[in-house]
Formats: structure tokens, C-alpha cells, sequence
């Protein structure tokens, strides 16, 4: 059996789509059960979080493993197969270690060095062990990376090269600024009472907010998170919990909202938040097009050029009409032809020329212009050089002051998957919001610290210890049936022995035993300890078959050894992860 990664997450799928493939609860628990119900796959886990979704198995055939289980993603996602099977990556047994290994060490995270992943791969792994579908290979996987993404954290500064992603994001509402002091004295509602929420709460009381109203469908969760944080040492917050329906009136209220809910629909929309920015501000809040704002995209194709003092299509120096009366037999007439120009005297020709260049040329359009064009443009030019002696002059447009952005009113955080806030709020005058798509964006060029190089050196020799591990366990279960069926030899021949010396005392008796036990396990040792060495090494899982064929092992006791490990495995994993 081999380990065999899918899945897709920020760094190969846009969040519109991860947004549609995210799993509720129920949806994992369902195809947990369906993936070890498949003929592929004995062990099953899923690590979903609100940027990747991967679905990790034990299986016995790769390409059909592949198969199995991108059909179970597509089918329990709700997202199509052909239309997810782009976003896939698959990782396979070593690979699939390192990758996971990496996750667990907030390395392939959206934040780099964020350490909430190591809790939400604890969640996977008692979800796998609740419904019994991880084994002894994914109960190693996940023990074993709990454990090195803890070291990565005690042994190197990952934390330094990254943070939490409720940090970044409050880090981008206050829009490079301190949080400390951007947070001092706001009024915060959190919407949702899980982990992600509370660790929202925690962080916004510790930064300074004067107070936190938490809103969540569960009421007693609300109250249990408010007492929480009003009862913390080193905050003064005021904290209270108040119903889902009283969102929209607190809304009104605070300065800053945190959402990350379950809710599968929108739990604030752009005309709700535009009512609480009315109410707010007492004035009626609009939606901005990206033109107003000198944050335009740059590379959009159509741009509005800005107005000249030299005319329009009305006081254009070119008498256009005159121009195609004398040339209206004339087929692909431009007024930048040869015809056009022919004739003019040197002022009217310069006038011409800026007019071109301010009313009605872009450049980014013209770097896009044809051979046949630029050929038609440089006769133009050469026919104009030859009439006036030098080239018109080509006069920039005049500058356009840029509208500034008001200044927000109100910040929202949206850390859910699917999204819990409108996405048409970024347009919304009065208001910053900060979502998972526009923290993937500010994250993509975050500098890397020098800890991550430590830390990934950390994954590639944990990567080849679990590798070690895990081909040496293979082995084992052989090795213990090669010397259960040589104590049976011995126990046969001195039973042989007492039947052809029925007069032997149990002393010479003790001491023969002892001898033969002696020689085998001498004759037995250095097989056994070269064995499991060569095992361990890349490509040593075949010993264990030519162990099997040279001694004629019966597999059945192999199988036997191996569920009795299983049924240790098994007691382990009910203690719980580590």
C-alpha cells in the first residue's frame, strides 16, 4: 500500500472556485466513508481548511487511485470533475510525505509560517479516527507531522517570516500600519464563534479594541466566547453576545467586523453593509467604479484620454469631409494616410498631429497595431517630413488630478470559505474589506526569511526518517514470523529429542534447548539486522517479499503479526492525537 495525496488550494485553484469546493462537515464525514468504501483505497483522512481542500489514502494502484478518488472530490465538492480536474495536484508516497510535511510546517500556507494549521490537522486526524478510517500509515503520517511542524516552531523563527492569517488580514485593514494603534478604541463585531472567530476576538481585544460584540447562530457559544474574553488577563475589553438577527443593528455600530461562519450563502451583502455605512455616516453610501479612483487597472484595454485644449471631433484641423469628397473612390481611406496630409500647410499639419496624439490615440492600443499599419503610419510621417522639413512635434496630454478614496467608515475581515461577505462590498464608498481572495493577492510577493530555508531543511530529513520508518515497518511483520517459524523449528526437534531420549533429566535437557536456541538465533541475527537496513533504504521494500519466498513463510502468519499491530495501532489512536 502507498500514500496518495489530491487536493487543491490557493496556489493552484482562485478562490471562486475553492469557494465552491469547500466541505461541510457532513460532506467530509461522507466521503471519508465513500473513499475507504472504494475499491483503491484502505485508509482514508481529509484536511479541509478555508484555503485547501486534500484528500489523503493508503491506496494499492496508483492511476486508480487517482481516479477514485478525484471523482469523490468533485462529487461530494458539488464542483463538476472536468471543471476541478485542472485545479488537482497529485503527490505520491515520498512526495506525498514532504508535501504534507510542508503544510504541517505552515510552508505551503497562504501566510507563510502561520501555526493554525497544526490544529486543523489534529481536528483531520480525530475526524479519520472517530469514523476509523485512518490506519497505521495515515495515523503515523499525522502523528508525525504534528510533530515537525512543533519543531519547526521551537527549532527555527518560522514565526517570524509569517503570521497568523487573522493577523495579515488586520494587518491589511490597517493598511500597512500598526494594528496596535489602528485597533486602539474600535468598537469590533465578530459574526461566528469558531476557532477562527475566537482566535479573531482574542487578537482584536489584545491589540486594544474597547469593545467586542460576538454574533453567532448557537447562542451559547456566544456567551461562553464573551465571557472568554472579558474575563482575560492583560485586556479590559467589554465583551457581550447578541443573537444572528441583531447583526445588521450592530453592524451600524462598530468599526470594524470579523466574519467566519459555516453559512453557506452570504451572511452580509453589499446593500446590507451599505445600510450600515448610511447609518453610520448619515449619508447615502455609493458604489465606485474603478475608473473614478487612481487605482485603476493600468493594462484595461479602453481608457477614457484625457480632454486637450487643441479640439474635438467637431474643431479638428483636418477637414474630414473635404478630404473623403476627394478621395470617395478611394477603398481603406485613413486619416493618417498619405491623402490626408498631402497639401497642409506646417501649422495646420502640427495642429493635426497633437490633435491625433491627445483625442484619439492610446498607446497601449497603438503596441498593439499591425505591420500593414506601422508601414501606412511611417509613409504618413515620411510624406510629412518631405513637406515641412521636420517632424511634428507630438505634445504629451495634459495631466488629470486623481480622485483620492474617502476614508473607510467601516473594515470588514471575511475569513470564511465559501465567503460570508459580498464580494461587491470592495466597491462600496466608506468601506474596506479585507477576504480571503485579496489576502491571497498581498501575500503572493511576502519576503521569505531566511527560518524558512532552516525549516525546509527540517522537512526533507524528517521526509527521509518517516520514508526509513515506514519501509522498516514493512519489513517487521516478516522479520517476527522468520524467527516465530524458527522457535517452532526448535521446539519440534526437542520435542523429536525427548522422544529418542526418553531418559533424559531436565537438566542436559535445559541446556540442549538453550544450545540450538543459541544457533538460530546466531545463524539469524545478521539477516534479520542487514534486512531491516536494507528495507530502510529507497527502494528496499522488496526484501521483505525475498525474505518471504527464501524461507517459505507461511503469508498468513505475516497477515496475523500485521493485525496484531493494527490492534495496537488501534488502542494508540483511541488516546487521541498528540
Amino acid at each position: 500500500m502507498s500514500l496518495l495525496v489530491v487536493g487543491l488550494s490557493h496556489r493552484s485553484a482562485p478562490v471562486s472556485v475553492l469557494e465552491r469546493a469547500s466541505l461541510s462537515t457532513d460532506a467530509q464525514f461522507k466521503l471519508l466513508q465513500d473513499t475507504v468504501a472504494a475499491e483503491p483505497a484502505a485508509e482514508a483522512a481529509v484536511l479541509a481548511t478555508c484555503n485547501r481542500i486534500e484528500l489523503y489514502a493508503d491506496v494499492d494502484k496508483f492511476h486508480a487511485g487517482v481516479d477514485e478518488l478525484s471523482t469523490l472530490l468533485a462529487q461530494h465538492s458539488g464542483v463538476g470533475l472536468e471543471e476541478l480536474t485542472p485545479y488537482l495536484y497529485v503527490h505520491y508516497e515520498d512526495r506525498a510525505v514532504h508535501h504534507f510535511f510542508s503544510v504541517a510546517c505552515g510552508l505551503d500556507s497562504m501566510v507563510v509560517g502561520e501555526g493554525q494549521i497544526l490544529g486543523q490537522i489534529k481536528d483531520s486526524l480525530a475526524r479519520a479516527q472517530e469514523l476509523h478510517t485512518a490506519g497505521r500509515l495515515l495515523n503515523d503520517l499525522f502523528q508525525q507531522a504534528l510533530r515537525v511542524g512543533k519543531r519547526a516552531h521551537s527549532e527555527t523563527g518560522i514565526d517570524r517570516a509569517g503570521q497568523s492569517l487573522v493577523t495579515f488580514g488586520l494587518e491589511q485593514l490597517a493598511a500597512g500600519g500598526d494594528v496596535t494603534d489602528w485597533a486602539r478604541g474600535k468598537k469590533a463585531l465578530v459574526i461566528g464563534a469558531g476557532s477562527m472567530s475566537s482566535l479573531a476576538a482574542a487578537t482584536l481585544a489584545r491589540a486594544g479594541v474597547a469593545e467586542i460584540v460576538v454574533a453567532n447562530r448557537t447562542p451559547d457559544r456566544a456567551e461562553r466566547l464573551a465571557q472568554i474574553l472579558a474575563e482575560s488577563d492583560g485586556t479590559d475589553v467589554v465583551a457581550r453576545a447578541v443573537p444572528m438577527d441583531s447583526v445588521a443593528a450592530e453592524l451600524t455600530r462598530a468599526d470594524v467586523a470579523v466574519s467566519c461562519t459555516g453559512a453557506t450563502g452570504l451572511v452580509l451583502t453589499a446593500e446590507a453593509v451599505a445600510t450600515a455605512v448610511e447609518g453610520r455616516t448619515g449619508a447615502p453610501a455609493a458604489f465606485e467604479t474603478p475608473a473614478a479612483f487612481a487605482d485603476f487597472d493600468e493594462a484595461a484595454d479602453v481608457r477614457p484620454l484625457p480632454p486637450t485644449s487643441v479640439g474635438t471631433d467637431e474643431n479638428c484641423p483636418l477637414d474630414l469631409a473635404a478630404v473623403q469628397q476627394a478621395t470617395v473612390q478611394q477603398s481603406g481611406f485613413s486619416v493618417m494616410g498619405e491623402a490626408a496630409v498631402a497639401g497642409m500647410d506646417a501649422a495646420t499639419l502640427e495642429q493635426h498631429a497633437a490633435w491625433v496624439d491627445n483625442a484619439t490615440v492610446d498607446r497601449r492600443l497603438a503596441a498593439r497595431r499591425s505591420p500593414e499599419a506601422d508601414a501606412e503610419l511611417i509613409a504618413a510621417l515620411a510624406a510629412t517630413a518631405a513637406a515641412v522639413g521636420r517632424i511634428p512635434e507630438r505634445r504629451k496630454p495634459e495631466p488629470v488630478a486623481a480622485l483620492v478614496r474617502p476614508e473607510p467608515a467601516l473594515f470588514l475581515l471575511d475569513l470564511a470559505m465559501p465567503r460570508d461577505v459580498d464580494a461587491a462590498v470592495h466597491r462600496l464608498a466608506g468601506v474596506r474589506l479585507v477576504d480571503i481572495e485579496s489576502l491571497a493577492e498581498a501575500s503572493a510577493d511576502a519576503p521569505m526569511a531566511a527560518d524558512v530555508d532552516q525549516v525546509r531543511r527540517i522537512v526533507a530529513d524528517e521526509v527521509a526518517a518517516f520514508g526509513a520508518a515506514q519501509r522498516a515497518a514493512h519489513i517487521t511483520p516478516t522479520v517476527v514470523a522468520l524467527r516465530t517459524m524458527a522457535a517452532d523449528v526448535v521446539a519440534g526437534e526437542i520435542a523429536r529429542l525427548d522422544a529418542r531420549l526418553p531418559g533424559l533429566d531436565d537438566k542436559h535437557r535445559a541446556e540442549i534447548t538453550q544450545t540450538v536456541k543459541r544457533v538460530v538465533d546466531k545463524l539469524l541475527h545478521a539477516p534479520t539486522v542487514r534486512v531491516k537496513q536494507l528495507a530502510a533504504e529507497p527502494g528496499g521494500a522488496g526484501y521483505a517479499d525475498a525474505l518471504r519466498t527464501l524461507f517459505d513463510l507461511d503469508p498468513e502468519t505475516v497477515a496475523a503479526v500485521s493485525r496484531a499491530a493494527d490492534s495496537t495501532e488501534k488502542n494508540a489512536e483511541n488516546r487521541g492525537p498528540a
